[in-house]
């Protein structure tokens, strides 16, 4: 707590589970550190923007919000120090009903290196998270949609695929990716844009292709 680490050697220091508070991060190089995410924060740290750089970028973001990192900037921190935006990032919509899939959408996406947010739309929350949402969006490269049932017959999810689909007309790039957990999308979703959305190749998850041929089984196909 309050330790000076400033122009430390830190390189393949093992800091697991340590604890910190008000401790300075400034010139040095954490992209080797081992243990960042397990760290403990008691109170926020400073970490340098020349630390920023001399790791690349290459910060568990867990670590980073511990210490008081603004989320603006963790979000914008690794095209500042990559070259150019030599990553593709997104925002995965979905119903809060298939949370359980889209949490784990989000760790595998995260788990290779693919920048994601996402939040149920379906949720209720005030006008100014909405807006908060919606410049999030324009942040990202592409839109993820969970398609089901339950994602599909929400009116904002539905917004969010006509913004995406603007987009791409506006850009002349694909912007939307619809990954489906069931068939409805096909056979019962109304959308005045549907034709657009279903032209495209439309994943599905392995526990969506069990759900549909779970029922095939039970309907006699």
């Amino acid at each position: 707590m309050g330790a000076n680490l400033g122009l430390a050697n830190l390189s393949r220091a093992y800091l697991s589970e340590a604890t910190v508070a008000y401790t300075t991060f400034a010139n040095v190089d954490l992209s080797l550190v081992k243990g960042l995410e397990t760290i403990k924060h008691l109170a926020p740290s400073s970490i340098g923007i020349d630390t920023i750089y001399l790791s690349q970028g290459k910060i568990p973001e867990i670590f980073l919000r511990g210490a008081g990192v603004p989320e603006n900037f963790i979000t914008y921190m690794h095209s500042l120090t990559a070259k150019g935006f030599d990553y593709y990032s997104c925002f995965i919509s979905h119903s809060s009903k298939d949370y359980i899939f889209a949490e784990r959408l989000y760790a595998d996406l995260q788990a290779r290196g693919v920048r994601c947010w996402y939040f149920p739309e379906d949720a209720k929350w005030g006008e100014p998270v909405w807006g908060e949402i919606d410049r999030s969006i324009k942040v990202y490269d592409k839109l993820v949609v969970i398609c089901s049932e339950n994602s599909l017959q929400s009116g904002p999810v539905n917004r969010e695929i006509e913004r995406a689909l603007q987009r791409e007309d506006r850009e002349s790039q694909s912007v939307l990716f619809p990954i489906r957990l069931d068939e409805y999308i096909f056979e019962k979703w109304e959308h005045p844009r549907k034709v657009d959305v279903v032209n495209k190749v439309v994943g599905i998850s392995a526990s969506g292709r069990r759900q549909i041929r779970t029922r095939k089984l039970w309907s006699g196909w």
